[in-house]
């Protein structure tokens, strides 16, 4: 479990939505001071695909998803304050089957 952050303080937010799958997936890009970057969205009910050049951390802050990494057969299931990581240069597929899953996306170095 990891301790969810409920606010950032001292950021930059792009107001310009990064929209995916007809409007299913939606996020906002933070910027923080040190140059570190996180998106925080919402993946509407659907399977998805999302392919990763830098490493990423999902954290999970309200809902529930099914995650299949690349290369992987096996699907995990995650709920609030769970997260998994995504290496570089991979991918995954993440699926919610009802409701709103809301998300932090961390990029790892």
């Amino acid at each position: 479990m990891s301790s969810l952050p409920v606010q950032f303080a001292g950021v930059t937010v792009v107001t310009k939505a990064n929209i995916y799958f007809d409007g299913n997936v939606v996020s906002h890009t933070v910027l923080f001071a040190d140059a570190s970057k996180k998106t925080l969205g919402l993946i509407r009910p659907g399977s998805y695909y999302f392919g990763t050049a830098a490493a990423e951390r999902m954290e999970i802050v309200a809902g529930e998803c099914a995650v299949t990494q690349q290369d992987s057969k096996e699907s995990k299931t995650y709920g609030a304050g769970t997260y998994f990581d995504v290496p570089a240069n991979s991918g995954f597929t993440i699926a919610v089957s009802s409701g709103l899953c809301e998300y932090i996306c961390s990029f790892l170095p």
